[in-house]
């Protein structure tokens, strides 16, 4: 074998070893990404069920349902997230956020069930009287429901 054969050979092992990492390094940074969407762009989108994502808005008035024998706070809560032009039934088993109520911005980490019923993980609540999660800021704005008095104190 000669010397320029040699190195074209270790130049492809390098090109190959360099495309392997960058192909899972890419595989991996796409299995972590975690999409926001609002109930509105829920509704406009196909999302595959397996799929993780973050739901975002308000707790719909009237929407609250807790089941279970414990009235504390680790019981299975039944409630809808709405933008105030489209809502998504949620369902979540957990420590309730200690400012979790009705009218209320709220973010859910989970999946979308085939039913149509997002299965939270994870529930994010306001954490002061004032503030709202800027996800959930942008998609009241884009459906024409933000009033100014919402945004205070961010």
């Amino acid at each position: 074998m000669t010397r320029k054969r040699r190195r074209l050979y270790i130049l492809g092992l390098f090109l190959l070893g360099l495309g392997t990492a960058t192909a899972l390094t890419l595989t991996a940074f796409q299995d972590n990404l975690v999409f926001f969407y609002s109930p509105s762009d829920l509704a406009a989108k196909q999302i595959p069920p397996e799929r993780t994502f973050r739901l975002g808005g308000l707790v719909e008035v009237g929407s609250i349902a807790r089941g279970g024998a414990d009235s504390g706070r680790t019981v299975e809560v039944r409630f809808a997230i709405t933008d105030l032009e489209k809502s998504v039934p949620v369902l979540y088993a957990g420590i309730l956020p200690d400012l979790f109520r009705e009218g209320q911005g709220v973010i859910a980490n989970g999946k979308l069930g085939t039913d149509g019923v997002f299965r939270a993980r994870e529930l994010l609540a306001k954490h002061d009287e004032n503030y709202m999660p800027p996800e959930v800021a942008e998609a009241l704005k884009k459906s024409g429901h933000w009033n100014e008095t919402m945004g205070k104190g961010k």
